[in-house]
Parts: structure tokens; sequence; C-alpha cells
């Protein structure tokens, strides 16, 4: 276990944003910054934790993978009852969660988790709601189900976000299966959705009343979508995704738009042999910005309040494969500054900003942690 106090010094580190047409330059290094932070273990002792939210009373909820919902509050874990039978295979588990935005009201939750079929021979992400009262969840309902079940263990997403207007958007990876699922609306698999509340479809998505499509479709084309965040100020829905080996993605995701995968991609297959010699094709979308090499980006949130005034409208995501937390500045509409955060400390899953408007970082095999600016 790392040491609960660490004093870290910010490394900074400038990088040309990366067009279409440029390669990649390798990052020079930059003086320290005179801010220093340490990181503080608030949870310790979790295996694999994947999704978290704090509650409006302060404590927090937070999914670990192998199907354990925990209700973290005065240095005390309590496990939530209820849960539905997770189907726990190679990436897949207990993976994101969410509050309705009404949730001091209704006390629902939202969360996504890999379910297997009735022998379970496979299993696909699917999303639920429930109600949480105390340490239980009741009146459990399965919103949504990726079809068909599959063995494989790749690639199930999953994030889970709400934006101003009520909708409900989740993720589901291409589940290994890049050449069918991804570019063909009519099946699930490499899917941003939308819904409302309910699961109901709203009317206005938009491929509802295309023959076969499925209609919870709000964008295709995507790899394995482990990051999706409302942008505080534009509203706008952000997404990151894994590439293979490199191409990580970040994207801006509107209604009805074809991100690629796999007719364009910056990344190679991890044998090294090339997948496509395009990297953009007419109809599909270039990224707002991708990593080469990669980096396994997992989890995402903006920096807001004023506890951070340095890093205040920037973009934080986790990384799996390099062990730290990855802050971008962006400028014009470009990312012109990248800062390595608590460098080394594990591979971070999830990252969310907390109350009072600090940074929570969960990390495989650790725990959660909060960065606190001395």
């Amino acid at each position: 276990m790392k040491n609960n106090s660490i004093l870290l010094v910010g490394l900074f580190f400038i990088l040309s944003h990366v067009s279409c047409a440029q390669k990649e330059n390798t990052p020079p290094i930059k003086t320290p910054s005179e801010l220093t932070y340490t990181t503080e273990l608030v949870v310790p002792d979790v295996e694999v934790p994947w999704g978290m939210v704090f509650m409006p009373n302060g404590s927090l909820l937070y999914t670990e993978k192998e199907g354990k919902l925990i209700r973290f509050q005065y240095g005390k874990k309590h496990e939530i009852s209820g849960l539905p039978e997770t189907y726990v295979r190679g990436q897949g588990g207990l993976m994101g969660i969410a509050l309705h935005p009404d949730f001091e009201q209704n006390k629902r939750i939202y969360f996504s988790m890999a379910t297997a079929n009735a022998d379970k021979s496979g299993g696909n992400t699917a999303l639920y709601s429930a109600t949480l009262l105390g340490n239980s969840l009741q009146d459990v309902l399965l919103l949504y189900k990726a079809v068909p079940d599959t063995k494989k263990g790749v690639h199930f997403g999953s994030r889970i976000v709400f934006d101003a207007a009520g909708y409900l958007y989740f993720s589901i990876g291409d589940r290994g299966q890049r050449d069918v699922n991804p570019q063909d609306i009519t099946r699930d698999n490499g899917k941003i959705y939308r819904l409302h509340d309910d699961g109901s479809i709203p009317t206005d998505n938009p491929f509802v009343g295309v023959a076969n499509a499925k209609e919870a479709i709000f964008s295709y084309g995507h790899r394995n979508p482990q990051g999706l965040v409302i942008h505080p100020e534009t509203g706008a829905l952000w997404e990151h995704e894994h590439g293979p080996k490199g191409g990580d993605e970040i994207n801006i995701i509107e209604a009805g738009k074809n991100y690629g995968w796999p007719k364009i991609t910056y990344g190679k297959n991890y044998s090294g042999t090339s997948i496509t010699k395009n990297r953009s094709l007419p109809g599909m979308e270039q990224p707002f910005y991708y990593w080469v090499p990669s980096i396994a980006a997992s989890g995402m949130a903006f920096v807001t309040g004023n506890k951070y005034p340095d890093w205040k409208g920037d973009l934080l995501v986790g990384s799996l494969k390099k062990t730290y937390l990855e802050r971008l500045h962006i400028r014009n509409n470009k990312v012109v500054v990248r800062e390595k955060i608590a460098d080394g400390i594990g591979r971070v899953r999830d990252v969310i900003i907390g109350p009072y408007g600090f940074i929570y970082l969960a990390v495989e095999f650790e725990g959660i942690y909060r960065i606190k600016p001395n």
C-alpha cells in the first residue's frame, strides 16, 4: 500500500495538438511548476474499483468489478444488497454508476454491468435502475440489455451520465467483434445510447423509424468507451475510448454521427500489423484528440470550482497503462498542455470531482484517493 500522503510535484510537458495530418510529437519536458499537492488514501483495500459517485449526504457509492456495490461513509464500508447477478468475465463485471438528477427525492440510481444469458454460456452489457433505501436496492429494473450474448471477455464499456435535460447516456464497447458491430446500427455494441430515465427511447433519437435500427443508439463507430462526461459550460457530451495499439481517442459526441471504428483509426493491431491505411473517410468524424502510444484511458472529468485554480476547466483522464492521471489543458479547441498527476500511483480506473471540488481517483488494487492542493 502506498503512503497515505505522498508529496508530488506536477510535471508539465507541452504537446502540440495532433491534427489528422500530423504525427504525435514527443512531449518536451518543462520545469516543474510551483504547484504541489498530496495524495490522500480515503478508501483503502479495494481490488478493482470501477465507477464512483458521491451522494448528497457526502457518502461515496462505488462499484467493484467482481460484483459489489459499496457505500462508504464515516470511514466504514457498507455493502449494498439486491444487485442482480454479475457476469464476471475478462474485462466485464459491475461497472458504471450514476445518480438520478432528482436522487434526493426519488433515491434512484443507475448502474451498468455484464449479465449472462440463461445457461451462462455468454453475456453482454446491461443497464439497470433501482431505488436505494439504506443499504439495499429495491424495485430493480432492467432498462437495456445489449444482444447477442458472447463468451468474449473484452470491450464491455461502460459509463453512464445524465445531461441537463435529463436524458441518460451510456456506452457499450464493440465486444471484440469490430468487423460486425460498431458500423452496423441494426446491431448493439460499439455504440453510445440515449434513453429517458425510465428506459424508454426518446422520439428524437437519430435512428428512430429507421428500418431494423436499434433506436436507442445515439452515436456509433466506437471501440471501447470508458469515459463519458457532460462539459460543464457547453453541455456537450464528451467521450473517450480505448484504441488498439495506439489511437485512444477523445470525441465530442453528436447525434447520429459515425466515429469511424474500425474503418478509420490511428492505431494498429497489438501484433503491430495494420488495421487499415485510412485515417479519415467521408462521413466519419475525426477525434478531438488522440494518443499514440495509447495510455489506456479510463474515467473522465472536467475540473470545476476553485480548489485547483490553475487547472479549472481542464480535462482529467485516468491512465490504466501508464499509471497516472493526465490533465489536458485546452485552448482554442486544441490540447496545448499535458500534465502527469500522481505519476506511478497505479492503474487509474476512474476520476470524479467530489464534494468541495476535490479530485478523487479510483486506483486498482489500492483504493480511492483524494488529491489535495497544498
